[in-house]
C-alpha cells in the first residue's frame, strides 16, 4: 500500500516545489527590479554630477573654490539659506495652527479644512506662482483694496523680491507642513491636557508643558520636510522673484543653460545634496527622524 502511494505523491510533490521556487524567483525578481530601477536613473546621474563638480572644464577643486572666492556664489547661497530659513519658520507657525485647529474641530469643519488644504495640495505650483503674480502686482488685488480704502497712496513692492517669493513658497509648502503635524497631534492622548487643567495649570500652561513637548516630533518632522523642498525651490522663486531674487535652483538653471558652466552647475548642485545629507544627519543625531516622519 505504502510503496504504491509514492508514484502518485512524486508528480504532487514535483509540482509543489516548482511553484516554491518560482515564487523565490518572483520574490527577487520584484526586490532586485527597484533597486536596478533606482540606480540606473538616480544613483549614476548624482555619481555623474559629482565627477563633473571636478573634472569640468579640468580636473581638480576649482569648482569648489568658487564657494570661498565668488562673491555671485556666496550670494545666491546665502540668499537661498535665508529664505528656506524664514520660510520653514513661518510654514511651521501657520501650519501647527491649522493642524491644530484640525485637531479640535467637528467632523463637519474637519471634512470642510481637509478640501481645502487638499485642494491647494493639488494645484501646479505653475499655477499657483502665476496667480500669486495677479495678486502682489502693484496693480492686483491687495494694492488695488488698499488703494481704495485710502490706506496707501502708492502700490506696495510685494512681487519680485524676497517678500513675493516667501509669500509664495509658504502657501506652496503648508500642506507638506499640516499633513505630518496633523498626523502626530491626532495620536496625543486628549485627556492629558484637561488633566493638567485639572492639577491647577492655566490653558497657557497646558499647552506649553503637555501638548507642545509632545508635538515636538511631528514639529521637527514637518521643518525637515519644508527646509529641504525649500532649499531646492526653482519655479516660484523664479517667478515671484523677477530675477531679483535668485536662489540655488535658479542660479544653476542660468550655469548650464546660458552660461554653459556645467561645472560650476555641478559643484552647486553637489553642495546642495550635500547640505541636505548633513541637515538630516544632523537632525538625527538628536531624535529617530524615521519616526518623527511616520507620525
Amino acid at each position: 500500500m505504502t510503496s504504491a502511494a509514492i508514484p502518485h505523491d512524486l508528480p504532487a510533490t514535483g509540482k509543489v516545489g516548482s511553484a516554491l521556487l518560482g515564487g523565490n524567483r518572483l520574490y527577487w525578481l520584484l526586490l532586485i527590479l527597484p533597486c536596478l530601477f533606482l540606480g540606473l536613473f538616480y544613483v549614476l546621474p548624482v555619481i555623474n554630477v559629482l565627477v563633473m563638480s571636478v573634472t569640468v572644464p579640468r580636473a581638480g577643486i576649482e569648482n569648489y573654490s568658487a564657494l570661498f572666492s565668488n562673491a555671485a556664489v556666496q550670494r545666491v547661497l546665502l540668499t537661498t539659506l535665508r529664505i528656506s530659513v524664514v520660510t520653514t519658520a513661518i510654514t511651521l507657525v501657520l501650519g501647527y495652527g491649522v493642524a491644530y485647529a484640525l485637531v479640535h474641530s467637528g467632523p463637519r469643519e474637519r471634512k470642510i479644512l481637509f478640501a481645502i488644504i487638499l485642494a491647494s495640495f493639488w494645484i501646479s505650483a505653475l499655477i499657483r506662482a502665476f496667480a500669486w503674480v495677479a495678486i502682489l502686482q502693484s496693480a492686483g488685488l491687495i494694492n488695488s483694496a488698499l488703494t481704495w480704502l485710502g490706506i496707501i497712496d502708492t502700490p506696495l513692492q510685494l512681487v519680485r523680491n524676497e517678500l513675493g517669493v516667501m509669500i509664495g513658497m509658504v502657501h506652496y509648502m503648508l500642506p507638506y507642513a499640516i499633513l505630518p503635524l496633523y498626523a502626530n497631534m491626532s495620536g496625543i492622548d486628549r485627556s492629558l491636557v484637561p488633566a493638567a487643567r485639572a492639577l491647577g495649570a492655566t490653558p497657557f500652561q497646558a499647552f506649553r508643558w503637555v501638548f507642545l513637548p509632545m508635538s515636538m516630533p511631528g514639529v521637527i518632522g514637518a521643518g525637515v520636510i519644508v527646509l529641504i523642498f525649500s532649499l531646492g525651490f526653482y519655479i516660484t522663486p523664479a517667478i515671484l522673484g523677477g530675477g531679483k531674487t535668485i536662489m540655488i535652483a535658479e542660479y544653476i538653471s542660468i550655469q548650464i543653460s546660458e552660461t554653459l558652466r556645467w561645472g560650476l552647475a555641478a559643484m552647486l548642485a553637489s553642495t546642495l545634496l550635500a547640505g541636505v545629507l548633513l541637515l538630516v544627519l544632523w537632525l538625527s543625531r538628536f531624535m529617530d527622524l524615521e519616526t518623527a516622519l511616520k507620525k
